[in-house]
């Protein structure tokens, strides 16, 4: 049984608790409960692609069969196609609008630009094209400086900014689904 006073300190010390549960969740990656917080996907996002770049490193390495390699290529292309569109056009706005230098994100679509000129050569390609395995392996050189920079410098910078990026990761999630569902007719 809680006294008056008891509950009165206990109400303060909650208090206390959720201001520093609140800071600390607007650093921290998101719960379970918002796995479509912007940032908690795209570093997802960024893991399943790194992931799939050292799946396909196995199959260039073990000289796999070519419609293999393709497969593997074609859904490594395609979601950072989604990713990068999504990005594009929902978070990097709001984190230009939000961050008083925007550099991070000038840097961030010029990385895209050259990631996109690869992924195009790579889809106009085939496995037994020269220098196919080079542009899967430079594309992912590519996204893990990317990723480097945006996980490092740029997303720390938006959670200080208190950017919402729960309404973000909800748009940012639509508009990857409705990609994705593009790419698949």
């Amino acid at each position: 049984m809680v006294t008056k006073k008891s509950s009165k300190s206990s109400a303060k010390s909650a208090g206390k608790k959720s201001a520093s549960k609140k800071s600390a969740s607007s650093r921290a990656p998101a719960s379970k409960a918002s796995k479509n917080e912007a940032i908690a996907q795209l570093t997802a996002d960024h893991a399943r692609v790194k992931k799939m770049f050292k799946q396909y490193e196995k199959l260039a390495k073990a000289e796999a069969d070519d419609s293999e390699k393709q497969k593997l290529a074609t859904t490594i292309c395609a979601e950072l196609t989604a990713h990068a569109t999504a990005e594009e056009e929902i978070f990097y706005p709001a984190a230009r609008s939000a961050l008083p230098e925007p550099d991070l994100v000038d840097e961030a679509d010029v990385e895209h630009a050259s990631a996109k000129d690869l992924i195009a050569q790579i889809e106009s390609s085939s496995p037994s094209d020269d220098h196919y395995d080079a542009k899967v392996k430079v594309l992912g050189e590519y996204i893990d400086h990317h990723v480097e920079e945006e996980e490092g410098e740029m997303f720390p910078k938006v959670r200080r900014a208190k950017v919402d990026t729960v309404a973000l990761g909800e748009q940012i999630a639509a508009r990857k689904a409705e990609i994705m569902q593009g790419k698949s007719r």
